[in-house]
């Protein structure tokens, strides 16, 4: 038994544009069900996952059709990318998502795109990494590059961007650190000389990655801008040693970025209780729930009871990640609502919770706590 939350409205705090062609074929469908770009993988194993398995089950559900992904892929065909969206986004009960636009470029749609395909609120989000690697291609200096970059973080939520949002886990990892001008400017010159000869960049320099956050953070203090940092899992470009959120404590310790809405995308995976631990320490922290849910689907209800074991509910937010495909939003939404609702459940059951309080910590989870922290 579980209580119904299909009632309650979501806010998907943290996703990414759709891909502006949809994939034609199975196969190309099977790469948006793992966080590995292996062909070999994506071919062979993601079939055999439960996660994909458990995407197959649901869709065919939905849609009244087999349970494989050809006919899954052609009753959305008869939809057309517009109505397949809007059946999910509305299924979903999804009233408002955050986008990270950072991700996969011009493959995607544009925000302006994204607010006219989906039937739901589109917010932005300024994805630091991103911004800063335009910049090193377009300007010679390193003072040019960092009052560039200083100009648009500041004026990020009067351009109508929610929230701040870094990557500095895939590519130097949280372990951030103070460093002198001289070598944050050496380090700038050796990454602008790459950029020259490569005609782009990919920024994995720690002393220009940490002190880009860092100055980045400073802005979000005292604008008191919400955060978002990814942690814990992803593709396979991120050291999971470097992607552990323990690694914020000493700034969170010093207090210098306490006004800061400090959000740890992804739960941490596999590092949730840590994860807890922090926002059960420290009033500016948050843990989003996405990614893991629903890629490790068998763990949700597990992973659910952990975090709520220490984590206040005030301070967990719920996001799928969801990328390039709608199914991935409908499909988080799925998964969370459906765990949550178990996990709550049991705690009325043992006397931890009472029938109203759960349902309370249900739409905190869902959608008030996101609407408080962004002012939605």
């Amino acid at each position: 038994m579980a209580l119904d939350l299909s009632g309650i409205p979501i806010v998907d705090h943290h996703a990414h544009p759709l891909r502006r062609t949809p994939p034609a074929a199975p196969q190309d469908w099977l790469g948006f069900f793992t966080e590995s770009s292996d062909p070999d993988l994506v071919l062979h194993h993601v079939p055999n996952s439960l996660f994909f398995q458990y995407a197959v089950q649901a869709l065919a559900a939905l849609l009244g059709c087999e349970a494989t992904a050809e006919a899954i892929l052609t009753e959305r065909d008869l939809l057309g990318q517009r109505g397949w969206a809007e059946r999910l986004i509305l299924d979903a009960n999804i009233k408002t998502m955050l986008m990270d636009y950072g991700f996969r470029g011009n493959e995607s749609y544009s925000h302006a795109e994204m607010k006219d395909l989906l039937p739901c609120r589109i917010e932005p989000i300024l994805r630091l990494e991103t911004l800063a690697q335009e910049l090193i291609l377009k300007l010679d200096t390193f003072g040019q590059m960092l009052d560039a970059f200083v100009a648009e973080v500041e004026n990020a939520a009067s351009n109508g961007y929610i929230a701040l949002k870094s990557i500095i886990a895939y590519r130097t990892g949280l372990d951030i650190h103070e460093w002198s001008n001289d070598e944050v400017e050496s380090a700038f010159l050796k990454v602008k000389e790459q950029a020259r000869r490569a005609g782009k960049i990919r920024l994995a320099s720690s002393p220009v990655n940490d002190m880009l956050v860092l100055r980045a953070l400073d802005i979000a203090n005292h604008q008191e801008m919400p955060f978002q940092f990814h942690t814990g899992f992803g593709d396979s470009d991120v050291d999971l040693r470097l992607a552990n959120p323990l690694h914020f404590r000493p700034w969170l310790q010093s207090g210098k970025f306490s006004r800061v809405p400090w959000v740890i995308l992804h739960m941490g995976y596999p590092y949730l209780r840590e994860s807890a631990y922090l926002s059960s320490i420290y009033p500016n922290i948050f843990v989003d729930l996405s990614l893991a849910i629903p890629f490790a689907i068998s763990e949700v209800t597990s992973m659910l009871f952990q975090l709520l074991g220490l984590a206040p509910t005030s301070k967990l937010l719920y996001a799928s990640d969801g990328f390039s495909v709608p199914e991935l939003f409908w499909l988080g939404a799925k998964a969370c609502r459906t765990a949550l609702g178990h996990v709550l459940d049991q705690l009325v059951a043992d006397d931890i919770l009472t029938t109203g309080k759960a349902f309370t910590s249900a739409e905190q989870i869902l959608y008030r706590n996101s609407e408080k922290l962004y002012n939605l």
